[in-house]
């Protein structure tokens, strides 16, 4: 692999990249001022970013002049589109050991970890999920769900909405549990569920 330094000006976006990246540009850009710019971005002959548009994006909000790059000219065109497509679909189909995750957790203590993406949300479904002993969840439920990204970050912005609105917590100390009960209760209310 030969990587080259080049000039961030020199690259360009692909144009059609269907990838949204606004909302991970903040914990990439955290990550490259933390760490150093540790993976290249890839591009194509003509300087068209084939992978790595949020490292892009971050190394511009970063004011970074220049990035590593990796030029894959030895892939066809078809190949192009495909492995642009791939890089981002394969990062989708891992997912998180939450025993592990939070073993690793204990062990930070220099970071906020949120600046690297790990929201509330995520925290508290691995510091919960897996620690309450069997028969220590009474009165409470667990309730776990899978969204889209799009669906994720719309229940992540009403919820954070309705934080300062909660007026009922049935003695639940999970901030979370009781935004989304919340946002559910308000929205029960306008379907005059009561």
């Amino acid at each position: 692999m030969n990587i080259k330094m080049l000039k961030i000006d020199d690259l360009k976006p692909y144009e059609n990249n269907p990838r949204k990246n606004a909302g991970a540009v903040d914990a990439v850009a955290n990550s490259i001022k933390e760490f150093g710019f540790q993976q290249p971005v890839v591009i194509d002959k003509n300087n068209i970013i084939i992978a790595g548009h949020t490292r892009y994006f971050a190394a511009k909000k970063l004011k970074i002049t220049e990035i590593p790059c990796v030029i894959a000219d030895d892939l066809t065109e078809q190949q192009i589109y495909m492995y642009r497509l791939a890089d981002n679909k394969t990062h989708e189909l891992s997912g998180w050991d939450f025993d592990l995750l939070n073993a690793e957790f204990e062990k930070i203590f220099d970071f906020d970890v949120s600046d690297f993406g790990f929201d509330e949300i995520d925290l508290d479904e691995c510091n919960t999920k897996f620690t309450l002993p069997e028969g220590g969840k009474s009165p409470f439920t667990e309730m776990t769900f899978t969204f889209a990204n799009e669906q994720a970050e719309f229940i992540k912005k009403a919820m954070s909405a309705v934080k300062n609105d909660i007026c009922e917590t049935f003695g639940n100390e999970n901030s979370n549990g009781n935004a989304l009960y919340e946002v559910v209760r308000q929205w029960g209310e306008q379907k005059k569920l009561n």
